[in-house]
């Protein structure tokens, strides 16, 4: 009953920006902390942004080039990324918590090559 749906991935050169985004359903939406991890082939899932109350956090990787936020009235959290790099490659999964919960998104590719 709950998905979390992520669009917006997609191939672009270096230096580069996308904007990746989340529709989550079957949620109080307001009340979770979203966030957005990624995957890149033969690595584990490493966390890249995440909003909840508290405010944001970053990975030190993608501090200053990537940008999260959400729209509590569109159950919709996004993912601006700019300055994108070929390390940045991977899977970007969307994540909803609200501990003792959490859901996964399916996942968007993010590619970055020239």
């Amino acid at each position: 009953q709950v998905q979390l749906v992520e669009s917006g991935g997609g191939l672009v050169q270096p230096g580069g920006s996308l904007r990746l985004s989340c529709a989550a359903s079957g949620i109080i939406f307001s009340m979770y902390a979203m966030g957005w991890y990624r995957q890149a082939p033969g690595k584990q899932r490493e966390l890249v942004a995440v909003i909840g109350s508290g405010g944001t956090n970053y990975a030190d990787s993608v501090k200053g080039r990537f940008t999260i936020s959400r729209d509590n009235a569109k159950n919709t959290v996004y993912l601006q990324m700019n300055s994108l790099k070929p390390e940045d490659t991977a899977v970007y999964y969307c994540h909803a918590r609200l501990i003792p919960r959490d859901y996964w998104g399916q996942g968007t590719q993010v590619t970055v090559s020239s």
